[in-house]
């Protein structure tokens, strides 16, 4: 069995963040997106691992992932020459890579917390033709939702309804033998939907139209989904609060105040702070003079002086100088200057793409 895992799409619900950087090489908790879903790929026995990219992604793709070793997999790069052309043609453009072959599509911008074995083995067991993975999900209204018969089989696939059937999503998880190949071509292949896209949906329509089996199976773990600020914070918040290892790898400087779960790392310069976890502090950065509140991320080489960060996300080489207000529920991109001489609000939050350079 192999994964297919994508970096590509346009990612414009986390622009201006995403201008730069494709969303799936972005930090959640000090970890690029993408490193979740393949961790729990990893994690689930599959060895074989199919990376999608844009068109010019292929450097930075590799530049994160390389050949899949560090995880114990096998990386094939694919491009994607249509990054609008929805999740179906990301299939599409892999049916040469995978043959004959079992296979799942991980998206890369969901996390599943409690990994996905279960799913990959009930798959691997029970053999359907397509595996569709859901879960009770409060506001399912803006997501794809399941519609089953009296027999609770699976006969269709909501995008978005104003008033969903039931309390399931379908979240980005999805699971085919190659029959699905087969509604790529033909005169009952499947089209672009109104928006120009192969829509996921469309392979499982196919297929049970076709007399196909098509399971369905419930994830009961959390589901995270962070393709828009909002969710990034939340995302952000929740891995720290279940993932983090408290760590400290450089010195503390004498008038410096840690407490909770909080990590530093090498190379790390900590004076005259107060740190507050949980909190995830990467190598060569320096707090001087500040206080870090709970649920902060800080990547590589960033420099906070004088100031004041809480709930917030900061990418690689971030400076945060003499900022009098305090920071809040922000995301920051790499190399973002923030500085101020003035204190007239009490209370600032941000959402910067890289390099930006704001004076206050």
């Amino acid at each position: 069995m192999k994964a297919i895992i994508p970096t590509g799409g346009i990612g414009s619900r986390m622009q201006p963040i995403s201008f730069y950087v494709n969303k799936h090489f972005l930090p959640v908790a000090n970890k690029p997106l993408i490193f979740y879903p393949i961790e729990a790929v990893a994690s689930s026995g599959i060895k074989d691992v199919l990376i999608t990219y844009n068109p010019g992604g292929l450097d930075i793709a590799k530049k994160f992932l390389g050949d899949g070793s560090n995880w114990g997999l096998k990386f094939t790069y694919v491009v994607q020459e249509n990054p609008r052309g929805g999740l179906a043609d990301i299939i599409r453009v892999c049916e040469k890579e995978l043959k004959k072959d079992l296979f799942l599509l991980h998206l890369g911008d969901n996390i599943f917390t409690e990994g996905i074995k279960s799913q990959v083995d009930y798959f691997l067991n029970k053999k359907p033709n397509g595996l569709v993975t859901m879960l009770k999900f409060k506001d399912n209204s803006r997501l794809g939702v399941p519609v089953f018969n009296k027999k609770g089989e699976l006969v269709d696939y909501l995008e978005k309804p104003q008033k969903p059937p039931n309390e399931f999503v379908i979240p980005g998880l999805y699971f085919f033998d190659n029959n699905v190949f087969k509604c790529f071509t033909g005169k009952d292949k499947i089209t672009p939907s109104e928006r120009g896209e192969l829509e996921i949906r469309s392979p499982y329509m196919w297929l049970i139209k076709h007399g196909y089996k098509v399971d369905v199976i419930e994830y009961k773990g959390r589901w995270l989904d962070p393709g828009k600020f909002d969710d990034w914070i939340d995302s952000n918040q929740y891995l720290l609060d279940k993932t983090l290892e408290p760590k400290i790898e450089s010195k503390i400087e004498d008038g410096s105040d840690i407490s909770g779960r909080v990590y530093v790392g090498h190379n790390c310069v900590i004076r005259n702070s107060e740190i507050r976890g949980p909190v995830s502090i990467k190598d060569n950065t320096s707090i001087i003079d500040s206080y870090i509140g709970p649920y902060t991320s800080i990547d590589e080489g960033c420099l906070i002086e004088g100031s004041r960060i809480e709930n917030c996300v900061l990418m690689n080489n971030v400076k945060i100088y003499k900022v009098k207000q305090q920071i809040d529920n922000s995301l920051i991109g790499s190399e973002a200057s923030i500085s101020s001489t003035d204190g007239r609000h009490s209370c600032l939050e941000f959402f910067i793409g890289e390099k930006a350079n704001i004076k206050l």
